[in-house]
């Protein structure tokens, strides 16, 4: 498993993806304060900026773009994001059309089958966890991790995520602190990307199973 953990996180009509700042080699901690949580805005967006900064505090929220979280190699991960921004440019507002053929490209390709890295991805109306294997995998309860702390993030999320008054972001880092606790590639220097959207993702879902009932 790649040493850190990422974690995506929707409910109501919020989504979060946090990640921790631990970069290690071998048993060796090289930085604590690494950006692992980027956003992707579409091209000529207004929002597009950059959003320097990695405190554990880090935070921005915005009602745009996409969010991406990367688990592995770094220079593996930025390789990836370049090529789901091209996907992204060629397929717009289209993120599992995108996902689908960035994981061909991943599964097939000669150069790209060798990166070893994990995604995370998300907008407003999708989740989705991209691996070199070729899979696309999109939760049905909302909640997505990667990483080597990932497994104690998701089992602390999934006990969370019914609490009334706890938020995407408020479940996805207290779910954090548990995992950082319990695995040793994950600090606590934490970083976020939220998106906040118009729609309930949880009446959304529902809407979506009537409609596949019906079907």
């Amino acid at each position: 498993m790649h040493g850190t953990t990422i974690l995506c996180v929707r409910k109501g009509n919020q989504i979060c993806m946090i990640g921790d700042g631990q970069v290690s080699k071998g048993s060796v901690v090289v930085k604590p304060n690494a950006r692992k949580v980027r956003r992707i805005f579409p091209k000529g967006s207004s929002s597009e900026s950059s959003t320097g900064g990695s405190s554990s505090e880090s935070k921005e929220v915005k009602e745009d773009g996409t969010i991406v979280g990367f688990a592995g190699s770094t220079a593996d991960a930025f390789t990836l994001l370049e090529r789901l921004e091209s996907k992204l440019e060629e397929y717009p507002g289209q993120l599992p059309r995108s996902c689908v053929e960035l994981a061909k490209g991943w599964r097939t390709d000669k150069y790209l089958r060798r990166l070893e890295a994990s995604l995370l991805v998300a907008d407003s109306k999708h989740s989705f966890e991209l691996t070199g294997n070729g899979d696309v995998l999109e939760s049905h309860n909302g909640i997505l991790g990667v990483g080597s702390g990932s497994f104690y993030a998701i089992a602390a999320a999934r006990a969370l995520i019914d609490v009334d008054g706890l938020d995407a972001e408020m479940i996805a880092r207290k779910s954090m602190e548990i995992a950082s606790d319990m695995c040793v590639y994950t600090n606590k220097e934490f970083i976020s990307e939220t998106i906040v959207t118009d729609v309930d993702n949880d009446e959304n879902e529902g809407a979506e199973s009537k409609d596949e009932k019906k079907e």
